[in-house]
């Protein structure tokens, strides 16, 4: 695509820099920020060919003109679009979708600090830190805190002023053990802010060190016969140890690391950090970008790890990250680990990006039940090129052994989902011997006729289980005869009578799908099913077939008599094997005499 004359000398102008440009549409404003190692040459790439993606010849199109901002490094270039990004929020970048608000833990600017969970943050002094993507993991954190510590919990305005005045008096917290009473000054401030910076290690993860000075201090008071008190070391020792055991999943090698998995479906890229401390997580999140273009895994990633090293502040000097990614942050280490602790961790962080977007996927699906149908419906529509949604597809199947007992299947799909209550058998009647082509004919046109009699809704789209003999005859019924126009899709198998190619219009044309795409493992799905049910009504009708040859050739035995007889013995090989007696306790003494003495004379040479 050309750009016009003025954008075409602003392009040419562009100098071999690292920097970021910025396209504005007719209205002046920014529709896409974007970096570059080289301006010139990233810039002048969208304008000298036809794009694949359709949303990016979009772009082209109304881009008016540019402007640009050169940096002296490609990590400037990186950080710099990262902040033009959130701050215009342009229509063709990538949408960061970050509403939910995940909890952090406070620890107040007061004299007695108090801790507690929050979703909101104020700039009163306090101290954050979080956010934390899971409620279970901060309050488990909480609980741990309050039960080692002794802090209170109440929003007493405790300060110096209000002690020494005797406002206020000790409450329940402090009869049970779990506040020393600073509102009456039973702690001291230092005491109480002693236990606060603990409690600061313990939530940035440097646990060991507090486990360490507990069990210096219970030993110590072991050795002075203070059994009580070391007990009750004793009693935080554990539950530090407890927690430790839970929090840790990779060696103290692993000092201050920011580790980040990548995942993504057709819409949406999903980034998770998991940083870690000494050895632990001590903070774990997600963020899910929409895709506006044809964003490479590799920028969004590198963009969110942008994104979230300054929403945390962090300043590790180790990323972990898995793949390879243009990430020029000076003083960072950038590791795609293969095993050890660092994979584990990696692994640890790709288990919770998947989570997050199978999350994501359901709550979608509650909100819209129907909307991954249609999202597939409308892939359907786009393969096979069809005028409208195939809301309503069925497939056809025959079933023989021999041309004996043929019977055909219909299953139906109403918003690519079996409707079970909408499914059709048929006994072949017309056709003579194993004629599978004569016997779809014969099903189609009983089938649509009567449709068409009735006024039912006809589908949207008709599928053959077969290729393209089939699809021939069922084209022969529904245009030459009845003067429908309904699509035919065909399902041709391979040698080993598996799906391995999908068929559609006439001549027929092969649809390019892969085994592994969602569409190819849907038809073949259908395909299962319509075969799965063609099947079991044959075997049934020859089962039917079978037991009915068998003991309708006996004088005097009815209809009720074998119903009695199978019910009992369900199968009429059991009922030739059976005794005299066995058939008395079932039929009667005359009955059973007729059928035991006819078997027993086919038996005799």
């Amino acid at each position: 695509m050309k750009p016009n004359n003025t954008l075409k000398e602003q392009v040419n102008a562009l100098p071999d820099k690292p920097g970021v440009y910025q396209y504005f549409n007719a209205s002046e404003e920014i529709i896409y920020v974007g970096k570059a190692k080289n301006l010139k040459k990233r810039v002048s790439s969208y304008f000298n060919k036809i794009h694949e993606q359709g949303k990016t010849n979009v772009l082209v199109k109304n881009i008016v003109s540019l402007k640009y901002i050169v940096v002296e490094t490609e990590e400037d270039a990186l950080l710099l679009e990262n902040n033009l990004i959130k701050q215009y929020q342009p229509r063709y970048n990538v949408l960061l979708k970050d509403g939910k608000t995940y909890p952090s833990i406070c620890i107040t600017n007061e004299t007695f600090p108090r801790i507690f969970k929050t979703r909101n943050v104020y700039k009163n002094g306090g101290q954050y830190f979080g956010p934390y993507s899971s409620n279970y993991t901060i309050s488990s954190l909480l609980e741990i805190i309050h039960d080692l510590f002794p802090i209170r919990t109440c929003k007493l305005p405790l300060t110096k002023d209000n002690i020494q005045a005797g406002k206020f008096k000790v409450c329940l917290q402090y009869h049970i053990h779990k506040c020393k009473g600073p509102c009456e000054a039973k702690e001291t401030e230092a005491e109480y802010k002693s236990n606060i910076e603990q409690i600061r290690q313990i939530i940035q993860g440097d646990a060991n060190e507090i486990s360490k000075l507990l069990y210096e201090q219970m030993q110590q008071l072991a050795a002075e016969y203070k059994f009580e008190e070391a007990h009750n070391i004793k009693l935080k020792y554990d539950l530090i140890e407890n927690y430790k055991s839970k929090s840790i999943i990779a060696n103290t090698i692993v000092e201050n690391t920011d580790v980040f998995a990548y995942d993504e479906n057709e819409n949406s890229a999903y980034v998770n950090i998991l940083r870690i401390s000494k050895g632990c997580v001590v903070q774990g999140y997600t963020i899910e970008y929409k895709k506006r273009l044809d964003e490479q895994k590799e920028d969004l990633l590198a963009m969110a790890i942008v994104e979230l090293r300054e929403r945390f502040k962090s300043n590790s000097k180790e990323i972990i990250v898995p793949f390879k990614i243009d990430y020029p942050i000076k003083g960072v280490t950038v590791h795609i680990p293969q095993r050890g602790d660092r994979k584990k961790l990696l692994d640890l962080s790709l288990q919770n990006v998947k989570q997050f977007k199978l999350d994501k996927l359901k709550q979608a699906e509650k909100l819209n039940p129907d909307q991954r149908s249609i999202q597939l419906l409308d892939s359907i529509k786009e393969r096979l090129q069809l005028d409208k949604l195939p809301m309503t597809m069925e497939c056809f199947d025959n079933s023989n052994i021999q041309g004996s007992d043929a019977v055909a299947a219909c299953v139906v799909y109403i918003k690519a989902k079996p409707s079970k209550k909408d499914y059709r058998k048929y006994n072949i009647k017309t056709v003579v011997g194993p004629d599978d082509y004569a016997s779809m004919k014969e099903v189609v046109r009983r089938r649509y006729t009567r449709m068409l009699n009735e006024g039912t809704p006809l589908p949207d789209l008709i599928i053959a289980d077969g290729g393209i003999g089939q699809m021939e005859v069922i084209r022969q019924v529904i245009v030459d005869e009845l003067k429908l126009q309904i699509p035919i899709a065909g399902l041709a198998k391979d040698t080993k009578h598996r799906t391995n190619e999908i068929l559609i219009g006439f001549p027929p044309k092969t649809v390019g799908l892969k085994p592994t795409d969602q569409l190819f493992k849907f038809f073949a799905g259908m395909q299962d099913e319509v075969h799965r049910f063609a099947i079991a009504f044959h075997r049934d009708k020859r089962s039917k077939n079978q037991t009915a040859s068998e003991l309708d050739t006996i004088p005097g035995i009815g209809e009720k008599t074998k119903n009695e007889l199978i019910k009992h013995f369900k199968s009429v090989k059991r009922i030739k094997s059976s005794s005299l007696d066995e058939l008395i306790e079932v039929v009667g003494k005359n009955r059973a005499t007729v059928i035991y003495e006819h078997f027993q004379t086919q038996i005799k040479p």
